[in-house]
This record gives structure tokens, C-alpha cells and sequence, in this order.
């Protein structure tokens, strides 16, 4: 029988005043299928659709605080985390995440914060910290393979084994990994899968006809809001792939910046 009460799904991630990314933009996208978002705040972004001035991370105690909080009170089927900014933050948010590891997480890896936008906080640690907490309790991590790139040239897996940048995340202990834009041929690309029993799987994808802010963004949503409903991880991609490239053909320009995908239509 089907549930009364939409899937609800945890976000962790920076407050966004214009809307293009993290939180309310999640928000916005688990309403337009039909899931109800819950969040917790890990920093507060001063930015337009240019520029981001500056960024001020919330306290550990404070994430802890928020997330518990709505746990305890609520069944959440999904959790979905964003930017994180302090070693701290990405500490609290695995001690979470291995107490509730019946519940599925996905992890957006995105760039370092620019330690100018940040007071007080170490890249390397906290680069560190999502590495070793919070990747082992990570079902999917959602990257660019662009950042995989910039990641390896800097020597961050140097101290892996594994074939690919790719692998080392799942050498830490992620269950899957989705590499998005891989490059297959010129004009083209794919969204690559892959998890740590050597399964693979192999999406289509295509470069957005413009600069948008935070590409990715709605995949890793719509990836979320499916796990929420109880699908496996691949069945999740497959289904979150189709619904993105809709979602991301719509945009509009409402500043002077990057443009901001649509997310509010079904």
C-alpha cells in the first residue's frame, strides 16, 4: 500500500540566498517530485549569481544539534550531503551518519572552499576528514571528473594503490561512485558508475548548453529523492539521470551572473 506521507529526505549543506545551489535549491527540486526535504544548515554564504564574498561555517554542536533534532522526531528515508567547511563539521556529520546507517547517504563532493572566503579553517584536514569519516559511510558519492583530475595532479591520491581516482574513493569505503562528464569522445560524454564489487554502468551525458550554477546539483537531488522512495543506488542513478537532463535544459538568467537551472517545474 502506498505510503500517505511523502519520502523525506535529510539535506546537509550552506544556505544559498539566491537560490542556485545547496539549500533552498534542494529544497525546491525533492518538491517538484513529489519528496519533502528536511535540512540542516552548514554554513551561511554571502553571494549572488556571480560571486561568492564570503562563507560562515555553523558550528559543529549546531549541525549536530539541527540534524538529531529532526531524526529523532521524524522517519527520514534519504540523506543528502553537500559543501562542508571544517573538519569539524565533516566529524559531526559521520558520527550522524553512522548512527543512522540504515539510512542511505549520498555525499556531492564538490571544490575546496577558498581559504580567503573561510576564517579558521585547514583544506587539507578537512579534505582529510571527508576522506576517512565520512566516506565510509557513504552508499554513493556524486563528483566531476574534473575535480578528480585537479585532485590527482595535486598528489590527494598519492598514497593509493588504486587504478583510478575513482577507485581510491571506494577504497576509503564509499559503496559507489558516480563520475559525471567523464569524457568519451569529442561532443560527448558519460555519467560512470561504479561500485566496489567491480559493478559498472555507463550513462549518457551531454555538456549544458551554458554556464550554469551548480550543474550537478539536481542529479544529486533527484538521486536522493529516489533512494527515498527505496530504490537501489543503480536503479536510483538510472532514474535520476532521465529526470535531470529535462530539468537542466530549463534555465533562466535572473542576475548578472551564471544562470540557475529551473528547478521548480515537475
Amino acid at each position: 500500500m502506498q505510503s500517505p506521507y511523502p519520502p523525506l529526505a535529510l539535506i546537509f549543506g550552506p544556505f544559498d540566498p539566491c537560490g542556485s545551489s545547496n539549500l533552498p535549491a534542494d529544497t525546491v527540486t525533492c518538491a517538484s517530485q513529489g519528496c519533502h526535504a528536511l535540512g540542516t544548515v552548514t554554513a551561511l554564504l554571502v553571494r549572488d549569481t556571480a560571486v561568492t564574498e564570503s562563507i560562515h561555517p555553523v558550528g559543529p554542536e549546531t549541525i549536530d544539534d539541527q540534524a538529531r533534532c529532526v531524526l529523532e522526531d521524524m522517519t527520514v528515508q534519504a540523506i543528502k550531503v553537500g559543501a562542508l567547511y571544517t573538519p569539524e563539521s565533516a566529524s559531526v556529520v559521520a558520527q550522524i551518519a553512522a548512527d543512522y546507517n540504515h539510512v542511505p547517504l549520498l555525499l556531492h563532493l564538490t571544490g575546496l572552499p577558498d581559504e580567503s572566503l573561510v576564517q579558521d579553517t585547514d583544506t587539507e584536514d578537512l579534505q582529510l576528514a571527508m576522506f576517512e569519516l565520512l566516506l565510509p559511510q557513504t552508499d554513493i558519492v556524486v563528483v566531476h571528473h574534473l575535480l578528480l583530475e585537479q585532485w590527482q595532479s595535486q598528489g590527494v591520491f598519492a598514497g593509493s594503490d588504486a587504478d583510478t581516482p575513482a577507485q581510491a574513493l571506494l577504497n576509503y569505503g564509499a559503496n559507489w561512485v558516480l563520475t559525471t562528464g567523464m569524457p568519451l569522445r569529442p561532443g560527448q560524454g558519460s555519467y560512470l558508475l561504479q561500485g566496489r564489487q567491480n559493478e559498472t554502468a555507463s550513462f549518457p551525458w551531454q555538456a549544458p548548453p551554458a554556464r550554469l550554477a551548480d550543474p550537478d546539483g539536481p542529479l544529486t537531488c533527484l538521486i536522493t529523492t529516489e533512494l527515498a522512495r527505496g530504490q537501489s543506488v543503480p536503479d536510483a542513478v538510472n532514474t535520476a539521470v532521465t529526470l535531470s537532463g529535462p530539468m537542466t535544459a530549463r534555465h533562466f538568467q535572473p542576475g548578472m551572473g551564471l544562470r540557475l537551472v529551473n528547478r521548480s517545474l515537475p
